[in-house]
Parts: structure tokens; C-alpha cells; sequence
């Protein structure tokens, strides 16, 4: 498609302003207006799609299609008029209408339809794929209301509705093709021309309603399709109830169908918040293999060439139950034999696992389960009757061994072990986690079928995270090594000959200033906090979780501020300590961390004796819109998690490329940024992973108290109250433990290797050279974190697709 003159940009708005909202530019609203070019846009891509899905179809392509629970897309408008080249045009067109379009692209809010780095992960690889050509697809939910709004009061989180469609349903395309899915009811069997028939009875039916998003790539024909599914009730109303005067019971099915979509997850401590959770998933994926199949039948003449045309990968153990809802359509609407339909699931399914925290590795009550799902409860029981005795093969007469990798066991159902035996492939995000995979997590099952193991280290969209995000950096490498580097990231490695260049470091570091200006400038509006922006700015930005122990970074503040208490004159770097993080509603003790960190920031904000050497801020609704504030502007990347519990991390990368520096344990992604940027542009610190799991059945946290006066110190000023607010709890916690274990994160075996590592940050940054070459090294090297790095690996070695478009 060629590209637009901003004449007939400017034409295409007044015409949508015209006969979509029926004004003229100069009487629209900063909404209307917002409205009518996002409108523009989405024209523009559907028409490419239109072209591209026309290629896809007549060439006979394979496509993956990616489920996810979670897909974190942040705002769309101006990301797709980044990616399909006409930012610069829009931009003028608007102003010449009298607008600017910062202000429109501010009204779009995010689309807030995941939690953290799963989500952004998902987000990141659909782009990818589109920026590389491939055909691909999406699937998740249309969540009402995506992850909660968060509102900090008196240092409490408070959770809000995230209210995404206000303003982002404007990039919906709401399509006629519903599905029905099924809960509840009884199954019967009965046998008919030597065939099992199943016959669902007195289920409750929810339609599945679909809505399309584009999904964009830069400088590429290809346009891909995220499709999110809205949950419906098949009669919106029961009229003799409502004429009997019920009117609740009336409208109650409407209102228990919608719960399914309304919310990203429900606080699940409770049966009717898992049950919630069990309908949200299997909702989701029944609909979604329920449309790939019409699909594919829609172009092929049957399923015989299925695992030619398709790939389903699973995200995380959310999208488990594609492997049974894909084997009962298989069985019970196509008549395929077991073995006939196994060998399709087996060809078709892939799964990434995230996590090696045994309670995220998701297991359903069985009677939970069996209630809701009773026809899956049927093939699942099948599928681990069968692994199991495979398993007894392996393992002849270990019954431990054999009841710990089933996947019905305990009275409960295993997603993790069902995704290990049905994927054909199944991989970790990063070297060091698929290493724990392979070694410890799933050791048993990889000595079954060590060749279904591989790694694919996770990747982030650096065309947003730089390109986007920090156009001043950009436009300056562009200057030094041309801008090949936007569809080959490896071509930043071309920096590499500055690094010695006092005057590129100069104008690296004014970038770096005028990006921490900005940020300054927000957390004043925001915060109503002055902060220095000739700090050093030490960012620690993330899901708020024990592992990623906010919790060691708040101690080191603390001790920072004891000894600057101590000696006023004491010779340290200026400091701006930033978070910005949201804990699970139901999460009691994260959201205590974050109530401790306020109130840090309070007491040290305001105690005139520090002298502005140190500021805290609590930035609150981190959100990918404010990390595209954040990360230009971040000089230390705060990567501490316990070793061997991050699974990849991609923060970590998006820091890195803006030219932060990374203080970090060797884990997760740490330890391959570690491998490329070396000992000398990198902060290490902490227990190795082998360290942290031989530590373990003998950590004593009261040793560290006992011996270490700055830990009793700290400990001290937690329980006597930091600006009046009692964290004993916390204290207690880390010295003490829970429930007779001690704190399984290690935070204060690792605290002294961490004020020392920060120690190094300081005499570091008061050579001012020597940081900013450590910065532009980081840059540099960040190449391989691309996510197009990543898709291509999974394209090739894991779901064997051909490029559409080059």
C-alpha cells in the first residue's frame, strides 16, 4: 500500500469527522477527533489485512495461532501509525487541523488486558510475527475491565476498574461468527454403528462473541488479527420471570454469563473465584479451537491436512485446555478414533512454560473441575490412565514417581503436566530457567522425552521500546549507524566503536538528562515530589511479587539512610529511588511492601537532614504507557530476584536498550545480558541458584540479624514504625519466617552482597565517562533481545512456518 500524502491524510479525517460524527474539524471535540483518526488507522489496516489474508489463504500458508489469558497491548494509535510509517504525516495533519496529537494519543487508555511480562510477552511476539511476515493469530478474552486501576491511598493499594473499552473499543471489530460453549450438565454415553456418542445433557450454554483487533507490523504488508472473546447469554432476559415480578432471577443467567469476560483475574482465594478462573479459561480456548477448525474447513476439504496448515501454542498453563477441547472435537463431532485424534493434538500443540513457582503451575480441584467440565473431566482421566502407564514403563514400581508427573493425582488435575505430555515441544525463556526445567522441575518427564525440551530466551518489541519510547536516542543512532538497526537489532552492535568517544558520550548523556527531565517533570504532576533529575535515577519497575523482592531494594534504602543520618557529609551520588508496581488484589503481604515503600518515601522525602541526596517515589497504575515514560530515563535496572526464580524477565531488556545498567542477581535473562555486555557493564551480586538451593534446608535469617548491626538496625526501625505505620509483620517475616519456614526468598542472606554492589554503583557513577560508555555498551548489545530474534526461533524450530511477506 503506498503511502499517504498528509493532503489526503488530512482528507481521510474530515470525511470520517463528516459521516461518522457528522462535524467538521473545527467544531470536533479532542475526543472526536481522537476517535475519527483512530478510525482512519484502522481503515487503513483492515484493508491491508483484507490483502494479506487473501496471500495467506492463495499461497496455503501455515499459521500459529497464540492463546493467552494475557495480552498487555498498551495504546495502539500511535504504535500503528509508528509501524506503518505515517506518524510523521499524522502528526502534521493534525496540527494543520488545529490539534496535537500528543493529546489524542493521551486520550487512548491502555488496554490493559494483562498483569505484568506474560501479557507484554504475548503482545510483543504477535507484533513480531507481523513485522516478519508470518501469518499469525491471537486469542484471549475481551475483559470488561482489564488489570485493576490502582490508586495508592495512605500507602495502601486500592484497586479500581480499569474502564480499557471507554476509549479503546474503537479498535474493535465486532464479527458475526459466534460459538457456543458448554459448562455444567451430565454426559451420555450410548454407542451408535460401533462409535462412542456423548451426548452433553442440562449443560449451561454461554455464547462466545468475537471482536477483532489488527495488530500491526513496522514497515511490513503483513497485518495480523488479535481476536478477544466477549461471553453472552443466549437470552438476554427471561420474560415470564420479569412478568412474574422476579426480576432479578430474570436478568440473573445474562449477569452470570458476563462475569466470565468482565474481569482479568478474579481474586481466586476463594471456591466461586476458582470457578470463575476454570470458566474464564476453558471459555476462552473452546471457542477459539472451535474457530480454527470452521476456519481451516472453511479453505481445506477436511482435517486431513490440519497439522499442516496450523500451530497452537499454548502461553503459560492458562490455555491448558486446548489439549482435551481440541481432542472432543475430534472425537465427538469428527468421529476420529483416540489414537487418530491424539497423534493430531500431539502434531499440533506447543507450550512455553513461565514460571518454576510450583503455585503457579496450575492444578484444579477435581470435583471443581468435574462439575463444570464434565465431558474434558472425561478425556483428561483418559489421557492420564494412558500416560500413566507409559509412565509405568519408565518407572517400574515407583508409585511416587509415577503419581507425582500424573496428571490426575491427589484429587487434582496438573495443566502443567497435561501441557508436558501432549506438546510436541516444550520450552523455558530463558537458558538459565529452561536449565531448572530440564534439571529439576521437570526432570522426570525429561528423561521420558528429553527431545521435546528446547530454550527460546524471551524478547521485547525494540522498535517500541526505542524507537517509540525514546525517539532523541533513536534519532542519535540513527546519526551514527544509519537506521537498520529498526528491522535488524543486531546492527546496534555498530555503536560499539563510540564507546571511547568523549563527545558521542557527551551528547549520550544530554539524551539520557533530557529523558529524566521528562519523568521528573510526571512524578511532580503526579506525585507532587520534587526530584533532582542530575540523580542518579535507580528504577525498580515490575509486578510486585516476594521473588522480585522489592522488599531488599526498600532494606537498602533504609540502610543508605541510616548511615546518611549518621554522617550528613557522607560522599554519596545524589539518588532517585522509583517504583512502580501492582500486586494481586488478594495478595496481602505484596501490598504491604508497597505501603512500606510509601511510607519510605515519605519519611526520607521530607526529613531535611538528607539534604535531597536521596528521594523515593511510588509512581502508582504502572501501566506500559508510563514505562514508555520510565525506561528512557532509567540509569540503574533493578533486577534482584532470589536466583533461580525469575523465569526470563523482559523489563530487564527494555532497560537495557535505553542504555540502563543493570544491578542484578544471575537470574532469569540476567545471566545472558550478563554473558554479552560483561563483568564490567553490569552490577552482580548475590547467591548463585545452586548456592540458593544448597542454602536452603539450613537458612537461619536470625544468623544475618545476630551478625550484620545494619540488618538490626533496619529490623529495629521496622518494627518501631517508619512515619508512624508498624511493619512488624514484615520485620518478622524476613527474620522469623511464616508458618514455621523461613523466608523462602533469601532476602537477607543477599543483603550485604547488595549494598556492596550498589556501593560500586555510586563510585561508578562519579566517573562520568566511564558510566555513560557502560550505558551505551548496554545499548549495544541489547540486540539479541529482540522479539523478533525470538519469533524467528519459534517460526523455525517449533511451529516450521514460511515467511508471507519478506
Amino acid at each position: 500500500m503506498n503511502k499517504l500524502s498528509k493532503k489526503e491524510f488530512k482528507e481521510l479525517i474530515e470525511l470520517k469527522l463528516a459521516k461518522v460524527f457528522g462535524v467538521k474539524y473545527e467544531e470536533a471535540s479532542e475526543t472526536i477527533m481522537y476517535r475519527a483518526l483512530s478510525l482512519v488507522v484502522k481503515d487503513l489496516l483492515t484493508q491491508k489485512r483484507v490483502e494479506f489474508k487473501t496471500k495467506v489463504r492463495n499461497e496455503g500458508h501455515k499459521q500459529i495461532y497464540y492463546m493467552s489469558m494475557e495480552f498487555l497491548l498498551g495504546r495502539s494509535l500511535k504504535n500503528h501509525l509508528y509501524n506503518i510509517g505515517l506518524l510523521d504525516t499524522a502528526t502534521s495533519a493534525i496540527k494543520e487541523l488545529g490539534y496535537d496529537i500528543d493529546n489524542l494519543i493521551a486520550i487512548e487508555p491502555d488496554a490493559g488486558l494483562g498483569n505484568g511480562g506474560l501479557g507484554r510477552l504475548a503482545a510483543a511476539y504477535l507484533d513480531s510475527l507481523t513485522s516478519c511476515g508470518y501469518a499469525a493469530g491471537g486469542f484471549s478474552i475481551r475483559y470488561d475491565y482489564g488489570i485493576f486501576a490502582q490508586k495508592i491511598v495512605d500507602g495502601w493499594q486500592m484497586e479500581m476498574p480499569d474502564e480499557w473499552l471507554k476509549e479503546g473499543s474503537v479498535w474493535l471489530n465486532p464479527r458475526s461468527d459466534v460459538f457456543e460453549v458448554k459448562f455444567g450438565g451430565r454426559i451420555e454415553e450410548r454407542w451408535e454403528n460401533g462409535r462412542l456418542i456423548c451426548d452433553h445433557k442440562d449443560a449451561m450454554t454461554i455464547l462466545a462473541v468475537p471482536y477483532d483487533m489488527n495488530v500491526s507490523g513496522y514497515d511490513s504488508d503483513a497485518v495480523n488479527v488479535l481476536r478477544l472473546w466477549s461471553a453472552k447469554a443466549p437470552v438476554e432476559l427471561d420474560m415470564a420471570m420479569f412478568s412474574r415480578g422476579e426480576y432479578v432471577k430474570a436478568i440473573e443467567a445474562k449477569a452470570m454469563a458476563e462475569a466470565i469476560s468482565k474481569i482479568l483475574y478474579p481474586a481466586d482465594n476463594h471456591i466461586e473465584g476458582k470457578s470463575l478462573r476454570l470458566k474464564q479459561q476453558y471459555f476462552f480456548v473452546s471457542a477459539s479451537i472451535q474457530s480454527i477448525i470452521e476456519k481451516h474447513l472453511r479453505y481445506n476439504k477436511d482435517l486431513s491436512n490440519f497439522a499442516d496448515k496450523v500451530a497452537i501454542h499454548i502461553n503459560d498453563t492458562h490455555p491448558t485446555l486446548c489439549i482435551p477441547e481440541l481432542m472432543r472435537i475430534l472425537l465427538d463431532v469428527y468421529g476420529y478414533s483416540w489414537d487418530d485424534a491424539w497423534a493430531v493434538v500431539k502434531e499440533v500443540i506447543s507450550y512455553t512454560n513461565h514460571t518454576v513457582m510450583q503455585e503457579a503451575l496450575e492444578r484444579w480441584p477435581q470435583h471443581l473441575f468435574q462439575s463444570l467440565l464434565p465431558r474434558i473431566y472425561q478425556i483428561i482421566k483418559e489421557i492420564n490412565q494412558r500416560y500413566c502407564a507409559d509412565l509405568w514403563n519408565v518407572f517400574p514400581g515407583d508409585w511416587n514417581k509415577i503419581s507425582r508427573n500424573a496428571i490426575l493425582s491427589d484429587s487434582e488435575i496438573r495443566m502443567a503436566n497435561l501441557c508436558l505430555v501432549a506438546s510436541h515441544t516444550v520450552n523455558g525463556v530463558s537458558q538459565l530457567h529452561s536449565d531448572i526445567l530440564k534439571n529439576d522441575c521437570f526432570a522426570d518427564y525429561y528423561k521420558v522425552a528429553p527431545e521435546k525440551f528446547t530454550n527460546v530466551t524471551n524478547g521485547i518489541t525494540h522498535r517500541r521500546w526505542l524507537g517509540e519510547a525514546n525517539p532523541l536516542l533513536t534519532q542519535f543512532i540513527k546519526e551514527l549507524i544509519g537506521d537498520k538497526f529498526l528491522t535488524d537489532a543486531d546492527e546496534l552492535e555498530k555503536l560499539l566503536p563510540y564507546q571511547g568517544n568523549k563527545d558521542v558520550l557527551d551528547r549520550w548523556a544530554d539524551i539520557k538528562l533530557k529523558n529524566k527531565e521528562r519523568l521528573a517533570s510526571y512524578i511532580a504532576k503526579s506525585n507532587n515530589v520534587i526530584v533532582n533529575p542530575h540523580s542518579i535515577f535507580d528504577v525498580q519497575v515490575k509486578r510486585l511479587h516476594e521473588y522480585k523482592r522489592q522488599l531488599l531494594n526498600a532494606l537498602q534504602i533504609l540502610n543508605l539512610y541510616n548511615r546518611i543520618k549518621e554522617n550528613p557529609d557522607l560522599d554519596v551520588e545524589p539518588r532517585t529511588f522509583i517504583f512502580g508496581a501492582k500486586a494481586a488484589s488478594s495478595y496481602y503481604m505484596a501490598k504491604l511492601v508497597i505501603r512500606l515503600i510509601y511510607m519510605i518515601g515519605e519519611m526520607v522525602n521530607n526529613d531535611p537532614d538528607i539534604k535531597g541526596k536521596i528521594k523515593v517515589v511510588f509512581l502508582e497504575n504502572y501501566r506500559v504507557s508510563l514505562a514508555e515514560i520510565i525506561m528512557p530515563a532509567s540509569e540503574i535496572s533493578e533486577q534482584i530476584s532470589t536466583a533461580g526464580k525469575e523465569a526470563s524477565g523482559t523489563g530487564n531488556m527494555k532497560f537495557m536498550i535505553n542504555g540502563a545498567v543493570t544491578i542484578g542477581t544471575m537470574d532469569g535473562a540476567n545471566v545472558e545480558i550478563h554473558e554479552r555486555v560483561g563483568d564490567e557493564n553490569i552490577f552482580i551480586f548475590g547467591l548463585l541458584t545452586e548456592e540458593v538451593e544448597k542454602l536452603r534446608a539450613h537458612y537461619h535469617p536470625t544468623e544475618y540479624y545476630s551478625k550484620d548491626e545494619r540488618i538490626r538496625k533496619i529490623m529495629d526501625m521496622l518494627r518501631e514504625g517508619i512515619n508512624g505505620v508498624n511493619f512488624s509483620e514484615i520485620a518478622d517475616s524476613l527474620t522469623l519466617g511464616r508458618g514455621g519456614v523461613a523466608d523462602p526468598y533469601m532476602v537477607l542472606a543477599d543483603f550485604g552482597s547488595y549494598v556492596n554492589a550498589q556501593d560500586a554503583v555510586n563510585r561508578a557513577y562519579k566517573d562520568k565517562y566511564c558510566f555513560q560508555k557502560m550505558s551505551l555498551v548496554n545499548t549495544a548489545k541489547a540486540g539479541f533481545f529482540s522479539s523478533d530474534r525470538s519469533v524467528e526461533e519459534y517460526a523455525k524450530r517449533i511451529w516450521r512456518l514460511t515467511k508471507v511477506v519478506k
